[in-house]
This record gives structure tokens, sequence and C-alpha cells, in this order.
């Protein structure tokens, strides 16, 4: 679990017809990548998922809701998989960790190209009988963009979505962060059109970053000329939630036999967290007890 030096602020903007949210996810987004060991292309894809993820999470009314956000793509890396709560816990993992490509043309880490073509899906658990689901084709694979997409097409909420992750020379994370911004039903032409102007004029998220910029200087660079009102101040931070037992119930899961043919090897097994690879050992005699429990 990473400490909570990572935040994320809500806030509202031209007499609520904007909503706002921001993150700083450095801490977070460096704990996954030592916890995965990814590389580069991956720590900014995985980073962009995480911050958004986070933000996504505190959307959520419940205090068991959860969010999974998930991209599969037919690029090197293959998927993506976030899941967030709405108390700023994050979790996530990609499922090739050490994939390398060449700078894209800008000269930037290639994460579109690392994801390639594929689709984005939302899973949202709000404790009813089906959880919603929402997936759309992914437009870019570089996220912010793919998620102002499905925020347009899914939920019908017109948005604006940046995200970034800055790396150091050693290939530690420098900073990363983002920021979703949301048109309210309400919201005026003039409104909109004043808004659009400020997107359309400002700097990357990897730039405003750089300049140590907070959640809330990231929200007033983009609402410049709007009046804002932060709401809240959420920790965000890396939580994963396994543990002993959990691991023991899925391998209590497995099939008879394929319990039987692990015994038989007579190796202790090990087996890892997807989600923040921690590995949890297993002697032969302690899944001979398992066994019998079963």
């Amino acid at each position: 679990m990473s400490g909570y030096k990572d935040y994320i602020v809500r806030a509202t903007a031209a007499d609520d017809a904007i909503r706002a949210f921001a993150i700083t996810s450095k801490d977070l987004v460096e704990f996954a990548r030592e916890s995965h060991n990814t590389s580069p292309v991956v720590t900014a894809a995985l980073g962009r998922m995480l911050s958004a993820g986070a933000m996504m999470g505190i959307m959520m009314k419940g205090d068991d809701d959860l969010l999974t956000l998930q991209i599969q793509g037919s690029g090197p890396m293959k998927g993506i998989t976030v899941t967030a709560d709405a108390k700023g816990h994050v979790k996530g993992f990609a499922n090739v960790p050490d994939v390398m490509l060449p700078p894209n043309k800008d000269g930037k880490l290639d994460v579109g190209g690392a994801i390639d073509l594929g689709i984005m899906r939302v899973i949202k658990d709000m404790g009813l009988k089906e959880p919603y689901v929402g997936t759309v084709p992914l437009q870019t694979g570089e996220i912010a963009e793919d998620l102002t997409y499905y925020f347009a097409t899914s939920e019908q909420v017109p948005s604006s979505v940046g995200l970034g992750v800055l790396m150091n020379k050693d290939n530690t994370v420098a900073q990363a962060g983002g920021f979703i911004i949301q048109l309210m039903p309400i919201t005026s032409e003039e409104i909109i059109e004043k808004l659009e102007n400020n997107i359309k004029d400002l700097p990357s998220v990897t730039t405003m970053l750089a300049e140590r910029k907070t959640p809330a200087q990231l929200l007033e660079t983009v609402l410049d000329g709007f009046e804002m009102t932060v709401h809240e101040t959420v920790d965000a931070g890396f939580v994963c939630d396994c543990s002993a037992e959990r691991v023991e119930r899925s391998l209590c899961s497995l099939g008879d036999e394929d319990v039987a043919d692990i015994i038989e090897e007579g190796k202790p097994i090990e087996v890892k967290c997807q989600f923040c690879n921690k590995a949890y050992n297993y002697t032969v005699d302690e899944l001979i007890a398992m066994r019998k429990r079963k």
C-alpha cells in the first residue's frame, strides 16, 4: 500500500454547470511501477488508468460501490485492469508489464502503440442485481481521449479528460495526475464555448505537472475565467485487499484433479496477487490440509 501523499479534489464551477475532478497520483503510480516492475511505456499507460480510475471511483455514491476500468487492446501490452472504490483507493495491473517501444512521432512514450486497437470497458458495481457495464471502441489508445469518448457515448455526459505521467531519467515516476471536467445538462452555450476555448489553449497535462501544479491549480488553469468552488479533498492511494484467506479460497476453488496434480509434484507453490504482485507461499502439507478442509 502506498502512503497517502496523493489526493483528489472535487469542485464545481459556473454555478454548478461544470463539475470537475483533479488528482495528483505520483506516489500511487510509483508504487504500481515498483510492484509490477513496469517498463516506461507501461508505467505511463497504467499510471493514466490508475489516475482516471481513482477520480471515477469517487464519483460513485455508496461506500461499497466498486468501479472497474478495463482496456483490451491488440498491441503488445494486451490490456490493463484497474479497480477503484468511492474512498480514493485504487489498484491495477497491465497484462504485459515489460513492453518496450520506440517513442511516437512526437518523441513521447507510445502508449497508443502499446495498446493499439481494442475496447474500453467500465463496470460499476453499485449493489444492484446486475452491474452497469459500458463498452466503447478505443479511439486512440492514449486513454484520456478514449475516456472522453466513453463519457459522451455511454453516459451521455460531455467531458474533457486530461491524464499524464512524467518519468525521471532512471525510469521512476517524477509526476502523475490529471483531471476530468464534465458539463451538466443545464450548461449554456456561452459556458460551453468559453470552456472549449480554454481546453483548446491548454498546455499538456505533463507540462502542467512539470510545473508542479496542484490538483486545484490544474482545475484553475482549465477553468480559467470561471468561479470555482472546491467541495472536497480525498486522499488517494494504491490499496490492495488481497489476503492469505482470499488466495486460499481461490486455491480451494480449483478442481480436485488440479490440486492433486500440484500436491503430486511435491513442491511448494507460490501464488502472486495480480493487482499488487504480493507473493503467497504454500507448502505441500498446507495444500493437503487445505484439500481436506474443502
